[in-house]
């Protein structure tokens, strides 16, 4: 009899409006939900950080896996009939073609899912429910959460798996190896043996470059091959230029010379911006030998982190020697901590808005002109009386005056002009 009734009350349960309640009350915090896990993820696993792309990626990845569990939970959805979302499929290319382990994958999926489980189930206790039903809403919360992440990081592994055999295959050539060994700089190498091997003359003068496209497509690699041979038909290179693919959708490039010109980074430029549909192109310095070969790459990619943290919203070209940019680099290597530097050291002028850019702006000019209103107009293309106006506000903006700090200011403002809203104050009105 006691054995009938127990489980006539278990029929009786009916979890159904409960889980449907809760994943709908947390798809609509999909995204704060999807970044506290991410955060999670990146304090957690040391290869996620460090890379804009990767981080981006990280973010659409989690967020759409989020909100397919969410509404396997809300609808009583099948995990067979599953398939990982694009997001998490690119994420899983991205870090094949990095070498990022796939032991991180893993991580990130079985982490993920612990952190989901926490704000689920914190969700859960906000609710009130019977006993008898919470035990069921969380055994079917559990099961489907399970199986759901189980479907997709299986399908994540295999795609991880022939996305790394094939950009293996891709990579795997003497030319390919042997610049990034030259690169590495770890080991003696033979210059002339080294030279012979990937087809480029280290003890020339270099230019080294590093290209994309804002929307890359399968056609990426080739098409920035040829814009790298067609460039270097344009400005006189000595010898055929070295391409190394870095990853699916950019290079890295040399342009040789005996003698260098003193005019080939604006030559770049010029050839670059007259263009039509012209890739993201970071102009590295010019310097020689194999020494100068690694320098040359390596104020590339300082200028490149400086131009992806400030986010390209369109084909934009950028040179290391462009005034300022290295310093702004060297500043910039922790963009957390310069951005709370930035607003120590500018109080209210670090805002990100056009009214405090435009003073920002004014007040950088007017001190890299020694401080002369006159120079500063004449830069401006400004009556003196209104870089006047606009040094007082930018002054009162601040909340002090410049004084023994002035170095401090003319390095913020610096890194403000090339970081832009990566070092600003969110805009509230936005």
């Amino acid at each position: 009899m006691v054995e009938s009734v127990t489980t006539a009350r278990h029929d009786d349960v009916d979890p159904d409006r409960f889980i449907a309640a809760t994943a709908a009350r947390m798809h609509d915090r999909v995204t704060d939900v999807s970044a506290a896990i991410c955060a999670y993820l990146e304090e957690s696993i040391p290869e996620l950080r460090g890379d804009p792309r990767t981080a981006d990626l990280l973010a659409a990845s989690v967020e759409s896996n989020v909100a397919t569990v969410l509404r396997a939970l809300r609808y009583d959805l099948p995990a067979a009939d599953v398939r990982a979302p694009l997001a998490a499929v690119g994420f899983a290319r991205r870090l094949a073609r990095q070498g990022v382990p796939a032991n991180a994958l893993n991580r990130a999926f079985r982490l993920g899912q612990r952190r989901m489980f926490e704000l689920v189930f914190a969700e859960l206790r906000t609710l009130a429910m019977p006993p008898a039903e919470r035990i069921s809403v969380i055994e079917r919360i559990t099961t489907t959460l399970f199986d759901f992440s189980d479907r997709i990081i299986e399908q994540l592994v295999a795609i991880y798996d022939d996305e790394r055999e094939r950009w293996l295959e891709s990579q795997n050539s003497v030319r390919a190896v042997r610049v990034r060994e030259v690169l590495d700089g770890r080991k003696s190498i033979d210059v002339d043996a080294v030279s012979e091997a990937i087809r480029y003359p280290l003890r020339w003068q270099h230019l080294a470059l590093v290209l994309w496209y804002p929307e890359p497509d399968s056609d990426a690699i080739p098409r920035l091959q040829r814009f790298v041979r067609a460039l270097g038909d344009m400005v006189a290179a000595a010898s055929n230029p070295l391409v190394v693919v870095a990853d699916q959708t950019s290079v890295w490039a040399w342009l040789p010379y005996r003698t260098a010109p003193g005019t080939l980074v604006a030559d770049v430029r010029t050839f670059v911006t007259a263009r039509r549909d012209h890739p993201n192109v970071v102009i590295g310095t010019v310097a020689a030998g194999i020494e100068g070969f690694r320098n040359s790459h390596r104020s590339a990619q300082r200028a490149c982190s400086v131009a992806l943290a400030r986010g390209l919203n369109s084909s934009t070209v950028v040179a290391a020697d462009d005034p300022g940019l290295m310093t702004a680099a060297l500043l910039g290597g922790a963009v957390a901590e310069t951005r709370d530097w930035v607003g120590e050291v500018l109080g209210n002028l670090a805002a990100d808005d056009e009214h405090d850019e435009r003073l920002r702006d004014t007040l950088r000019i007017f001190l890299g002109a020694g401080s002369s209103y006159k120079a500063a107009a004449t830069e401006l293309n400004l009556h003196s009386n209104s870089v006047k106006y606009r040094i007082g506000r930018a002054v009162a903006r601040r909340g002090r005056p410049i004084g023994a700090d002035r170095l401090d200011v003319e390095l913020a403002l610096l890194v403000c002009h090339w970081y832009g809203p990566a070092v600003l104050r969110p805009d509230p009105n936005q």
